[in-house]
């Protein structure tokens, strides 16, 4: 285990520097710190991806490229929340802002994944030569 400098938000709305043992973010936290309803549209079109792979393989190409615009949309609407916290707070440590944007690109990291998973199975069903 080791210990990582978070910054915990009182009922104040004040970010106070907390030292907190972690082992590394597990997947469920990543799907929540993600954004719920992304992550959930994002695990809904990665679920349609097999079954189309399976009943409908020409859907698979636009399903792939669905989770990725619908992860780039929630990394765009992530970085305008966290753009609009820093403009209300004023001054910003780096720290804040580096985790903000850690935790922003975790939803279009898991839309890369799916359009990767997508173009695997287009290879796959492919014609031969």
């Amino acid at each position: 285990m080791k210990e990582e400098l978070y910054y915990v938000v009182d009922s104040l709305g004040v970010a106070q520097p907390e030292f907190i043992e972690s082992s590394g973010p597990s997947i469920p936290q990543l799907f929540v710190e993600g954004g719920l309803a992304g992550m959930i549209a994002i695990t809904l079109l990665l679920i349609a991806l097999f079954v189309a792979a399976w009943k409908a393989p020409r859907w698979v190409k636009e399903i792939g490229i669905g989770a990725l615009v619908i992860s780039v949309f929630w990394t765009l609407q992530g970085l305008a929340q966290a753009f609009h916290a820093i403009q209300m707070f004023g001054d910003v440590s780096m720290s804040v802002i580096c985790g903000g944007l850690k935790v922003c690109l975790i939803s279009v990291l898991y839309g890369l994944m799916v359009y990767f998973v997508s173009l695997i199975i287009r290879i796959i069903q492919k014609p031969r030569i």
